[in-house]
């Protein structure tokens, strides 16, 4: 496999190697070992997967006192992939990359805790699978609007699919006071 690093620190792009033959193909899509040596945790405790229709937004999502890290891939379709530092006092605080993930390419994207996420559907449905280092708990949940300015992701849609949720999330700017510390 081979590991990319993007422009903040820690968030990774995996590039597995996919074996093809005329039957078709065979990729390994974790291994704890390699994935440690890489900077990727080898505990996961959660695997969550997720199917949505195109112009859809999910995002930007974290959580608050037990962030977790996760290991994103996309098993049919096409997305783009956004993260973001909400991390009060890291260096790139409010800094987001997006990558372009699809079944067609295997990549995957790695999202450190402390780390907000979300993703838009480019194709006409995609299927995503995570492993998470945390369980999810909907009381620890921090959602940041998709849309805020103070970031600017450039989301490729401009009236997405929302979840109610997602449509009434606060501005970055108004819950720093509960996001994650930069710890160096």
């Amino acid at each position: 496999m081979e590991v990319r690093e993007t422009a903040l620190p820690g968030v990774l792009v995996i590039e597995p190697a996919v074996h093809r033959d005329d039957r078709g193909w065979f990729v390994e899509t974790y291994h704890a070992q390699r994935y440690a040596a890489a900077g990727i945790p080898d505990r996961f405790v959660q695997d969550n997967q997720s199917r949505s229709c195109r112009g859809t937004v999910r995002g930007l999502h974290a959580q608050r006192r037990v962030p977790q890290g996760k290991l994103v891939r996309v098993l049919s379709g096409k997305v783009l992939d956004v993260v973001v530092d909400i991390r009060r006092g890291s260096p790139t605080f409010k800094r987001w990359v997006g990558v372009e993930l699809s079944a067609e390419s295997f990549r995957q994207c790695w999202v450190p805790a402390g780390f907000a996420h979300g993703f838009c559907v480019l194709s006409n449905w995609a299927e995503l699978a995570y492993k998470c280092t945390e369980f999810y708990d909907p009381r620890d949940e921090l959602r940041v609007r998709w849309d805020d300015p103070a970031i600017g992701v450039a989301w490729p849609v401009a009236h997405p699919l929302l979840s109610e949720k997602d449509r009434m999330a606060p501005l970055l700017a108004d819950v720093c006071d509960v996001l994650p510390v930069y710890g160096g």
